[in-house]
């Protein structure tokens, strides 16, 4: 089953300020979590040395805080690639969300629903939430909804493999975040913190 909001959100409150590298990712299950297919496309570099997997919810505060930080890596370093999975943790709206976000994916818009929904200033607590951010980013929500119809049973195959995924990692709540082979346990991520992590990895120091 997933996680309740609440248990995740005290898996956050405990872990915010001191994330660290913690267990490396055996390479055979970091592979199977990186193979194809991916609901949403990766961002940064197609051949990079190091990726970022973030088990993200877009009702996830903390989630939404480190997110410029994942950017920034992205941004400033060539060779980092970053892929984002959504584990929904929060909710119905949240599932929803996620469908909308791979339904764009299919439009070849995803990093604007994605931009849109993870910036939100406001708590998504219903689809009709979801649907006024989305608008507001120039979204047909109802081309959107129809795409989730023809692909409902995809889509939560793509939730339910995240789910997974994230339960055997031995994540307790969102976000849940891998450099490399490293999984990063709690949140209070930064930009200094995740480049020194990709620094360390690149040297073969990270422990």
């Amino acid at each position: 089953m997933m996680l309740a909001a609440s248990g995740a959100a005290s898996a956050q409150a405990t872990g915010i300020a001191a994330a660290q590298a913690g267990h490396e990712v055996p390479p055979a299950e970091l592979s199977t979590i990186l193979a194809p297919p991916l609901a949403t496309p990766a961002s940064g570099s197609a051949q990079g040395d190091v990726t970022i997997v973030d088990y993200f919810d877009y009702n996830c505060p903390v989630c939404r805080e480190i997110e410029p930080a994942l950017r920034k890596v992205v941004e400033r370093d060539p060779k980092v690639r970053l892929v984002h999975k959504d584990w929904a943790i929060f909710g119905d709206a949240s599932v929803y969300a996620a469908y909308c976000s791979f339904a764009a994916a299919r439009e070849g818009k995803y990093t604007e629903a994605h931009d849109a929904l993870i910036g939100s200033k406001q708590d998504l607590d219903s689809k009709d939430d979801v649907r006024k951010v989305l608008m507001a980013a120039g979204f047909d929500v109802k081309a959107l909804d129809a795409d989730i119809a023809r692909h409902a049973k995809e889509y939560r195959a793509v939730l339910a493999r995240n789910e997974r995924e994230s339960m055997a990692l031995g994540f307790h709540g969102t976000p849940g975040v891998i450099v490399g082979n490293q999984i990063v346990q709690g949140g209070g991520l930064d930009y200094a913190h995740l480049s020194r992590l990709v620094a360390q990895l690149r040297k073969g120091q990270a422990h």
